[in-house]
This record gives structure tokens, C-alpha cells and sequence, in this order.
């Protein structure tokens, strides 16, 4: 029988991506109590496993001038003395790095030209999008005798850490922000993975919010979308943090708010993870469906184009403008609901 006492978990893709590996640790040590669990992310997704209740330790790629540093990947992965491996996201040279550090037990995807680097191999094509990317992560645990998962007991078991709460609440402080409204989070942007509501539907949604209801709003992203944030600001119930929260805060306001409002894109599953009302929006291509990358959970209200038409292409959906044909009032009326 192999043993499982020191395990690396390998995800270097984007925070949502991130966050739907994170219950992975808990099912492994519910299998495995004394075992030692480890994440390798990149630097800017790293606070997320940092804050997870299973993770014993996190290490980043190594990347300097932008340039992954392979050698010390390898120094690094082989200093761990890991006894498995879970390549969740497979690239060429960190699986190679993977194999270099002779880490005994190596699963991955049968479906790449390099799983030969690999010794276990899961045969399941992700693209398409038959079971939720969650459930697709779950599935590498059973070459770890890990079978029977119940879906119900799935959890994400992040806390916020004490230190980002003070910086959000002199931040509040600062923006004279009535904490005693309910709070509605609006994160307009997205990494590009997927088809955004257009930002002007974003706005006219906010417009009614911010004035038809008892709430108020944050409007968030990164520095770049600073400016287009701006556009949010319709009065003084409207608050532009863009730029202003670092991945750790984030996490911290999104776990105060009530609903959170956002596109196929990162927060949406932080949001998720803490169990927050959702309101989402996807499109109807099958690499980007809500039944593969939706928030997992059950406090969720999708909305999809409404056009009718099939087989959609990320370059049908943006020729037609399928985003665009998403019924803001209907939208807000079950925010309203929520709210209420």
C-alpha cells in the first residue's frame, strides 16, 4: 500500500481556479489525519491557501524577469521530500519538475503528450464541461484511494485573517462608509477567460440599486480598472475600491457583504466559499458554462443570454452580443429579493 504522509497539490492557474482546489486538503485529511499537505501556487493566488483551515504549507513558483526558474522549482519541490503529487493544472515544465524532484507517486491528466510523467493517470477530457471543474479536481484524489466523495459535504474552510480587517476598517473610515446598510459587492471585471456582462448593463443595474434600494454599493477591481470603476460612482451610496484592496482584503469584504454580483471570474467563488448570496453572469459557451466554472453553491441566481441559438462559439457569442440580451430588471428585482 503507497503511503500518503507528505502531499504537494499543484495549481498554478488564476484565484478561481485556486479556490475550487482548496476542498481537495480536507478530503485528504479526513482519508489521511496525519498527513502533511502542501499547495504550490503562483505569488499572487498564494493568500488563498494561506487562509485555507487544511493547508500546512505553501510554496510559490519561482519567477523572476518573468521567467519561471526551473532549476530552483525543482530544488524547491525536491526539499519537500513529497511522497505525491497532484498535478491539478498541468503545464510542461512544472510537471517535469515534478518528475525531476522523484516524487514517487505523480497524478495527472492521461490526456496531455507528457503523461508519461506521470504515474497515475485520470482519463477525462475537462473541456467538456461535463461535471463542474470542482468535481473534476476530485476526481484526481482516487488514485489516493479517495472514491466517495459526497458532494454535499464539500467545503472551502477559508477564514479571513485579523490583520486585513483593521486595514478594510480604516479604509471604511476613510470613505465614511455606513456599515449599517447592507452591503452589495459589484466586480464588473474579469481575468478575460470568459464573456462579461457589457459594463454598461453594470452601471444601469448599480443606478438602481444604489438608489431604489437600502443598501450600499463597492464597486471592486484591480488598478487598471480603476477608471472604468469610476463610472459606477451615480452617489453617495457608491464606493470605488478598485485598486485599493490587495487579494487579502478582498477576501476579508467579500466575507462581510451580503450579495456579491460579478461574472465567470475569481471573487465569484470566494464569494461562494463563504457561503454569500451570488448573482452571476455566464454565457452559454461550453468551455465557460456555469455548469463547469458556476460558483459551488446553492445561494446562487445565474443569468445566461436569452438568445436563442446553439453550439455557441466565444466568437458567435461576441459577434451576437448574446451578453447584451440579459434582462437588468429582472436582474435587479432578485436582488431586491435577496435584500429584503
Amino acid at each position: 500500500m503507497k503511503q500518503h504522509k507528505n502531499i504537494l497539490i499543484v495549481r498554478t492557474d488564476r484565484i478561481g481556479d485556486v479556490v475550487l482546489t482548496l476542498p481537495m486538503a480536507k478530503f485528504i485529511k479526513e482519508k489521511y489525519p496525519n498527513a502533511r499537505v502542501t499547495f504550490l501556487v503562483r505569488d499572487y493566488t498564494s493568500v488563498l491557501p494561506r487562509l485555507h483551515r487544511y493547508t500546512d504549507e505553501v510554496i510559490t513558483l519561482p519567477i523572476k524577469n518573468g521567467s519561471l526558474n526551473f532549476s530552483e522549482l525543482i530544488a524547491m519541490i525536491r526539499a519537500g521530500k513529497f511522497d505525491t503529487a497532484i498535478i491539478v493544472h498541468p503545464k510542461f515544465l512544472i510537471s517535469l519538475a515534478v518528475f525531476f524532484a522523484r516524487i514517487k507517486q505523480r497524478i495527472g491528466s492521461g490526456y496531455r503528450w507528457y503523461s508519461f510523467l506521470f504515474t497515475d493517470k485520470i482519463y477525462e477530457h475537462r473541456k467538456t464541461g461535463e461535471k463542474h471543474e470542482l468535481e473534476y479536481n476530485l476526481n484526481l484524489l482516487k488514485p489516493m484511494g479517495i472514491v466517495k466523495i459526497n458532494k454535499e459535504s464539500v467545503s472551502f474552510d477559508i477564514q479571513p485573517s485579523g490583520k486585513s480587517e483593521q486595514t478594510v476598517y480604516k479604509l471604511f473610515k476613510s470613505h465614511n462608509i455606513n456599515t449599517s446598510k447592507k452591503a452589495v459587492i459589484i466586480h464588473p471585471g474579469s481575468g478575460g477567460s470568459s464573456i462579461d456582462l457589457p459594463i454598461s448593463k453594470f452601471i444601469s443595474l448599480t443606478e438602481k440599486l444604489a438608489r431604489e434600494l437600502d443598501c450600499y454599493v463597492l464597486v471592486t477591481g484591480s488598478k487598471e480598472e480603476k477608471e472604468t470603476c469610476e463610472k459606477f460612482m451615480v452617489n453617495q451610496n457608491t464606493y470605488n475600491l478598485a485598486g485599493k484592496l490587495d487579494l487579502n482584503e478582498l477576501t476579508y469584504v467579500i466575507s462581510k457583504a451580503d450579495v456579491l454580483i460579478a461574472n465567470s471570474t475569481g471573487p465569484i467563488h470566494i464569494a461562494a466559499a463563504f457561503d454569500k448570496d451570488i448573482i452571476g453572469f455566464y454565457p452559454k459557451i461550453k468551455e465557460c458554462s456555469v455548469e463547469r466554472w458556476g460558483p459551488y453553491t446553492n445561494k446562487r441566481i445565474i443569468f445566461s443570454p436569452t438568445i436563442n441559438c446553439s453550439n455557441c462559439t466565444r466568437k458567435q457569442c461576441e459577434q451576437l452580443n448574446c451578453m447584451d440580451s440579459i434582462n437588468i430588471d429582472q436582474v435587479f428585482e432578485n436582488i431586491s429579493q435577496l435584500l429584503s
